[in-house]
């Protein structure tokens, strides 16, 4: 063999050790990379088992906090169907006031209108308070129409409550009607 031959072969063995070393260096490094000790796992498996438990606790008290409120609110369509019916028994005493004759309807009709107010009272509405000369406040009034202020002081003031607002809790229900002044 040539010179140039024996050099090629010396050359092809030192790249081939130089391989098997590099593997064997590669080896040695994925030894050092161990395991996780018992300690490690078991810290990681507490460590999900907190975030766990920690997360089904903001779930409790946020369904709880619905609860409460759906259970706050939860009369509210029957609520807002009764309404008219308040209305209407307000309409009535206002024209059977009129009539000196009718007293005792009167007193009946006062009765029945008390008692079913205080009733929906108690499963908390309460009327939102309106009255004439109030600021205009769009968050709590609902404005029908405006008309010529009669004063100067009342622009931009309630002049009339067409429509008695009502709310359940801190919820409004209905927003009052109101004619403000322009």
């Amino acid at each position: 063999m040539s010179k140039k031959e024996d050099i090629k072969e010396e050359e092809v063995i030192n790249e081939q050790e130089t391989a098997q070393t590099e593997d064997n260096q590669d080896v040695e490094v994925e030894e050092v990379k161990q395991e996780p000790t018992a300690e490690e796992l078991v810290q990681v498996e507490k460590d999900k088992f907190l975030r766990l438990f920690a997360e089904f606790e903001n779930y409790k008290k946020r369904t709880s906090k619905e609860r409460i409120e759906l259970f706050k609110t939860a009369g509210q369509e029957i609520m807002t169907s009764l309404l008219p019916v308040i209305d209407d028994f307000e309409r009535a005493l206002s024209h059977i006031e009129d009539d000196k004759e009718a007293e005792e309807l009167r007193k009946g009709v006062l009765l029945i209108y008390n008692k079913f107010y205080n009733t929906l009272e108690q499963k908390g509405l309460a009327k939102v308070k309106t009255n004439a000369g109030d600021t205009f406040d769009a968050e709590i009034h609902e404005a029908i129409t405006q008309i010529p202020a009669p004063s100067e002081d009342m622009k931009g003031k309630i002049i009339d409550c067409v429509e008695k607002g009502y709310k359940l809790g801190d919820k409004i229900i209905r927003y009052p009607k109101v004619v403000i002044g322009q």
